[in-house]
C-alpha cells in the first residue's frame, strides 16, 4: 500500500462527496433481494494483492451501501431509541476520521483534542441545566451501556469506602484490593442495586463488575412499577452488612415513564441515600434531555426531570436525542476523586500528564478505554451550531409527533394505548415523552403487529412485551422529525394494517 497520491485523494474526495449528496432512502428497510445481493457480493477470501482503491470504493457504494437500513438516516425509523446525525455532526465526524486523534492523555502543548472534549462536556452540562463545576468527573463513552458500567464502578467504590469509614481509618478501595477483599475489610456481605423497571444494560453492567445480575433488585410500587416504593426502599437500605446503589430510570425504555416526579421525590431519595451511605445513579440514556424543555409548555416532563441534579452520577446517550453519530455516550459524576481511584492507569510513566485540581483530567484515567475515538467533536459541533434553542425545538417536534401518534391510538377502535391508565385523555397525552407503547385489540393481529408494520417498509417500529403480552413501540428520536409529513404516514400505515387484517 503506497502513500496516497493525487489520484487517490481525488477518488476519496469524490466518494465522500457522493456519500453526502445521496438522499435518505424512501424505505426504512432495504428490499430482501438487495440484502441477498449484498451478502452474495461480500468478499469471502482475503485477496492476495487487494482489489485496489477504485474497485473497493465501487464495492462499498454499489454492493453494500444499498443493503444498510436507514435507521439513523430516516425520520421514519422508530425502532429502539435511534437518533440520527445532524448535518454538522456528520461533517464533524468526517473531521474525526481525517484527523484521527487518540483522545487519551491531556497534552496541552501538543493538541487541543482533550480541550475540545472537556469543553463539549461543559457545554453539555449547560444544555442539561447542570452546573459544569458540580460535575468534575465527565467523559465520553461508547454509549449508555458503557456509561452504566462506569457509574456502577464508581458507585461500588464509593459505597465500600462509606461502609469502611465506620470501621477503620484506612481507606478501603475496590480498585486497590478487589471486590472480595474490600468487602471483607469493610464488613459488607452484600451489594445491592435498587431500582425500578431497569434497562437491561444495568444488569449487564452489574454482571461485568462482579456484582451479579441478581444484585439488581426492583423496588417499584405495585400499581406503578416505574416509581419507587419508598417504604420498601428504606427497608432494603437499612439492612445490616449491606451497601447500596440506587439507580433511577429517566426514563423507562418501554413507556418513557420516569421513576421520580419532581424535586421533592428526588430530595427524599437523596436524604435516604445520604443516611445509609448509598450512591444515586441516574440512567438518563434519553430521558435526561427532557431538562431542555420549558416548564410552561411541557410541565409533566420538566417535573419528572426536576431534581436529577441531586444524583451522584448520570448516564446519557449521545447517539439518541443528541443526534450525533454512533457510538457516543456520556457520563457525569460529582466525585472526581472516585474517578482516579477506579480508572487510574498505575505504573505507566509514559502516560503521565499534569493533573492539578483545575486541569483537565486525562481521559484514560477517568473511564474504561485507553485508546479513544474523538467522539467529542460531533457533540461539540452540534452544541455550537444549534445551541439550547435548537435542541429544544428538535425535542418539541419529537414529543409533538409522539403525542399525535398516542392521540390517534387513543381514538382508535382497533388499537389500545399502554400502559393502561384511569387518567383522562389530556392527562395521558401530557405524560407522553418520546415513547408510544400500544397493542392491537385483536389478539391474533397483535401477535404479528410489529412484523405487519415493518413489512410495509414505510416505517419501522420495535416489538416488546407488556404484562406478558406482545406490544408495539414507537420511539421518536430523529432530528428530521416533521409532524406534518410523518403523522399522516404513520396513521396510513396503522390503518392499512387493520384493513389487510380484514
Amino acid at each position: 500500500m503506497n502513500s496516497p497520491g493525487s489520484e487517490s485523494q481525488n477518488l476519496l474526495s469524490a466518494a465522500i462527496e457522493k456519500l453526502h449528496a445521496t438522499q435518505s432512502p424512501q424505505e426504512v428497510l432495504p428490499p430482501l433481494s438487495v440484502l441477498e445481493h449484498a451478502r452474495h457480493r461480500l468478499v469471502s477470501k482475503l485477496p492476495a494483492e487487494g482489489h485496489g482503491l477504485a474497485e473497493t470504493i465501487r464495492h462499498l457504494q454499489e454492493d453494500l451501501k444499498p443493503a444498510f437500513n436507514a435507521s439513523s438516516r430516516s425520520a421514519k425509523y422508530y425502532g429502539f431509541v435511534t437518533g440520527g446525525s445532524t448535518p454538522i455532526a456528520s461533517i464533524a465526524d468526517n473531521f474525526v476520521t481525517a484527523c484521527d486523534q487518540n483522545v487519551q492523555v491531556h497534552l496541552p502543548n501538543e493538541t487541543v483534542a482533550t480541550d475540545v472534549e472537556d469543553r463539549a462536556l461543559s457545554l453539555l452540562c449547560e444544555l442539561l441545566d447542570l452546573n459544569p463545576e458540580s460535575w468534575p468527573h465527565r467523559t465520553f463513552t461508547t454509549g449508555a451501556t458503557a456509561s452504566n458500567v462506569v457509574g456502577l464502578a464508581c458507585g461500588r467504590e464509593y459505597i465500600i469506602a462509606e461502609a469502611s469509614a465506620h470501621r477503620t481509618d484506612a481507606e478501603i478501595s475496590v480498585g486497590e484490593y478487589g471486590i472480595v477483599e474490600a468487602m471483607r475489610r469493610a464488613g459488607i456481605d452484600k451489594i445491592q442495586i435498587l431500582t425500578t423497571v431497569p434497562h437491561s444494560s444495568l444488569s449487564k453492567a452489574a454482571s461485568i463488575l462482579g456484582l451479579g445480575r441478581a444484585s439488581v433488585v426492583t423496588v417499584g410500587c405495585e400499581d406503578a412499577p416505574h416509581k419507587f416504593d419508598m417504604k420498601v426502599l428504606r427497608n432494603l437500605l437499612e439492612q445490616p452488612s449491606s451497601a447500596s446503589i440506587v439507580a433511577v430510570s429517566a426514563s423507562e425504555v418501554n413507556t418513557g415513564l420516569f421513576a421520580t416526579m419532581g424535586q421533592e421525590e428526588m430530595q427524599e431519595l437523596r436524604n435516604l441515600c445520604d443516611m445509609y451511605g448509598a450512591w444515586i445513579h441516574v440512567d438518563g440514556a434519553f430521558g435526561i434531555l427532557g431538562r431542555v424543555l420549558h416548564k410552561h409548555t411541557h410541565e409533566s416532563i420538566t417535573q419528572a426531570c426536576a431534581g436529577l441534579e441531586l444524583a451522584d452520577s448520570i448516564t446519557g446517550d449521545g447517539h439518541k436525542l443528541l443526534n450525533v453519530p454512533y457510538d457516543c455516550g456520556f457520563f457525569l459524576s460529582r466525585h472526581r476523586n472516585i474517578a482516579a481511584r477506579v480508572f487510574q492507569n498505575p505504573n505507566a510513566a509514559y502516560l503521565a500528564t499534569s493533573n492539578g485540581p483545575d486541569s483537565i483530567m486525562s481521559p484514560l484515567n477517568i473511564g474504561l478505554e485507553n485508546s479513544r475515538r474523538f467522539r467529542a467533536l460531533p457533540v461539540y459541533a452540534s452544541l455550537v451550531a444549534y445551541g439550547k434553542s435548537g435542541y429544544r425545538d428538535m425535542l418539541e417536534r419529537q414529543i409533538e409527533l409522539s403525542r399525535g401518534i398516542a392521540k390517534f391510538i387513543l381514538e382508535s377502535e382497533d388499537y389500545e394505548l399502554l400502559p393502561e391508565s384511569g387518567a383522562d385523555k389530556e392527562e395521558r397525552l401530557g405524560g407522553i415523552f418520546i415513547i408510544v407503547l400500544f397493542r392491537a385489540k385483536d389478539d391474533s393481529l397483535n401477535k404479528r403487529l410489529v412484523d405487519s408494520i415493518k413489512a410495509t417498509r414505510k416505517i419501522y417500529v420495535s416489538g416488546t412485551s407488556w404484562n406478558g403480552h406482545a406490544a408495539c413501540r414507537f420511539a421518536v428520536s430523529n432530528w428530521q422529525t416533521d409532524v406534518a409529513k410523518d403523522l399522516p404516514l404513520i396513521k396510513e400505515v396503522l390503518q392499512s394494517v387493520i384493513v389487510s387484517q380484514n
